[in-house]
């Protein structure tokens, strides 16, 4: 599934990177953009834009809330996905590119030493050249899935 989601809402944009979604954000006000990139890329659209959820001929989802926890709960339950800890952190959080592991030393002048002697496994984002590792950024998220999961099974059951 993928996710066109507009300027109103670049912390949801993150954070369904962050659970692996292919979330392209989108920074022009112009609606028919936003309308074409959506179906040229078969994207639903994630905004907070009642005039153009109003649209019938596109994937929409009208996001209610400012709340970043209430718009990954209404997103989920909406959509009916269901976050899986195997997919975090396998897109950039900043560009949406896939991440492609890498030999740690290639890394070596990227990372901070302590970063470098306390972690084995990094990913590169062959886009912007940004390099991640499991740090304790990835608890936040593993706790966040958990709760989304709780949150998914008490939907449908």
């Amino acid at each position: 599934m993928k996710f066109l989601v507009d300027f109103m809402l670049g912390r949801l944009c993150r954070w369904l990177r962050s659970f692996g979604y292919d979330a392209a954000y989108f920074v022009s006000e112009k609606k028919s953009d936003l309308i074409y990139v959506s179906l040229k890329e078969d994207r639903i659209i994630l905004t907070r834009d009642r005039r153009l959820s109003r649209k019938k001929a596109i994937k929409l989802v009208l996001v209610e809330s400012d709340v970043l926890e209430e718009q990954l709960e209404q997103v989920f339950t909406e959509l009916k996905l269901k976050p899986d800890a195997k997919n975090i952190f396998t897109r950039c959080i900043e560009c949406n590119t896939a991440l492609q592991p890498v030999k740690k030393e290639s890394v070596k002048k990227e990372v901070p030493s302590y970063v470098f002697q306390t972690q084995n496994d990094f990913f590169l984002c062959p886009g912007c050249k940004k390099v991640y590792w499991k740090g304790t950024h990835r608890d936040l998220i593993t706790e966040k899935i958990k709760k989304m999961n709780k949150f998914y099974e008490r939907k449908n059951n």
